[in-house]
């Protein structure tokens, strides 16, 4: 009689405590009607040269903190290092150039034209005495009118030969036409802007980072070839770390960016503290069929929370989370 009595209450036992549980999960399940699962997604940043080249130098390895300005990568450069010491080397040509055009003639050459114009006045001195000695016996009847019109030939040549060298000495003060002198100004400038643009290339085969943040991965070992435009390293800002969720289409109208949201994640004791960043204004698995009652509970629309960057050091790309919304 013993037994039944006794396998009775063990039965009676185990029922109680199964609706037991059942009650706590349901109560549970009532007391966080707000919850909902997530992942966690990064936004990764490919730091790439537009130049190509041999990867010469990884600074980086996967899974290290850099901060913005840290060097992670250079490609070989011998080629633009000899670009950028011509461009310098005609750049210095072109000012030298130009420098000349704005000159007047050598100061050798400047004499030479003093001395030559010196000579030439003596010479017209002399002529113009000649004339006046060749006139007087013309007048007189002792000279011929022939010798008289060579007189005043030479006068001429003489006079024209000290214009000419007072002309040829003030354009040698002068220097360079202005029109040369305008293209030797436009020829600085061209190889000024080669010279800036051989050092942004070489500047180019090393690349810092960008932004603090974790190296996330490395995609080109020491030596090998790296193509223009093709990434060696990704980072991970810790302000690029977000947590996507699904919310049923009941909740969603209750939710606005910037609400706070509380992060559950596995093996962390506390919850992360975010906030509400987007909605995405279109619903996931839609059915096609015309929106009732029914139909509206299966809409899920996805939000993205944010945190601070204390905060999202603590969230790895692709890890399961549960997301509460409300403080």
């Amino acid at each position: 009689m013993t037994r039944p009595n006794t396998l009775d209450r063990r039965v009676f036992l185990c029922i109680t405590a199964a609706v037991a549980v059942l009650l706590v999960s349901v109560s549970c399940a009532r007391q966080d009607p707000n919850k909902v699962q997530g992942y966690v997604e990064g936004e990764f940043v490919y730091v790439a040269s537009p130049l190509a080249g041999i990867l010469e130098s990884l600074y980086v390895q996967r899974g290290a903190q850099v901060k913005a300005g840290d060097r992670l990568f250079a490609l070989e450069s011998a080629r633009e290092k000899a670009a950028l010491d011509e461009a310098e080397r005609r750049l210095a040509q072109a000012r030298a150039n130009l420098e000349d055009a704005k000159k007047g003639s050598r100061p050798s050459e400047i004499e030479s034209l003093e001395a030559q114009l010196k000579q030439a006045k003596a010479a017209l001195v002399l002529s113009e005495k000649e004339l006046e000695r060749q006139e007087q016996l013309v007048r007189s009847g002792a000279r011929a009118l022939q010798d008289l019109d060579r007189a005043r030939s030479t006068r001429d040549q003489d006079r024209e030969r000290v214009q000419r060298l007072e002309a040829d000495l003030e354009t040698a003060h002068l220097g360079s036409r202005t029109d040369q002198v305008l293209a030797a100004e436009a020829n600085v400038r061209a190889q000024d802007a080669a010279v800036a643009k051989a050092e942004w290339d070489l500047s180019q085969k090393s690349q810092a980072a960008p932004q603090t943040g974790l190296v996330f991965d490395t995609l080109y070992r020491e030596g090998e070839w790296v193509a223009a435009g093709r990434p060696v390293v990704v980072l991970l800002p810790p302000q690029n770390i977000k947590v996507r969720a699904f919310v049923p289409e009941p909740r969603i109208g209750a939710i606005r960016v910037g609400e706070p949201v509380r992060v559950a994640v596995d093996g962390v004791s506390e919850p992360l503290i975010g906030k509400v960043s987007y909605i995405f204004p279109r619903a996931e698995f839609t059915p096609p069929v015309i929106y009732s009652q029914e139909s509206r509970s299966k809409l899920v629309f996805m939000i993205e929370a944010v945190f601070d960057p204390e905060t999202a050091v603590k969230l790895h790309p692709g890890q399961p989370v549960d997301v509460q919304f409300g403080s």
